[in-house]
């Protein structure tokens, strides 16, 4: 219960500080967090994506935060700089909630690992 109230508290810090740096205040969504991340995996901020290139950046994103649960595993960059991840095991059917609740976990995880919330 701890852990689930500490993954909520750090949450809404990670939320209110990204949607003050990138909303026009709105509260920033899961996808949209998950779309940042990709683009900072990817590092080429200053441009435009197409929407397959948005969805390639969500996919990016997905492999990155969840390497560190053993799913995926970074394979190579191409020739364009697109990282490229392998699966190493296949995701357990979650129900909603728990996708959101592992997802949540993993970005929260990932902007700890980045010093960007403590």
């Amino acid at each position: 219960m701890a852990r689930d109230i500490q993954l909520k508290e750090r949450w809404d810090i990670l939320i209110e500080k990204l949607s003050a740096q990138f909303s026009d205040g709105d509260p920033l969504e899961l996808d949209a967090i998950i779309y940042l991340v990709g683009v900072q995996e990817l590092g080429k901020y200053h441009r435009t994506y197409k929407k397959d290139e948005k969805l390639d950046l969500m996919h990016i994103a997905i492999c990155r935060l969840l390497e560190p649960y053993g799913f995926y595993e970074f394979d190579y960059f191409d020739e364009e700089g697109w990282p490229h991840y392998t699966i190493k095991e296949e995701l357990p059917a979650l129900k909603a909630g728990e996708q959101s609740v592992l997802m949540k976990e993993a970005i929260v995880n990932y902007f700890i690992d980045k010093e960007y919330i403590s």
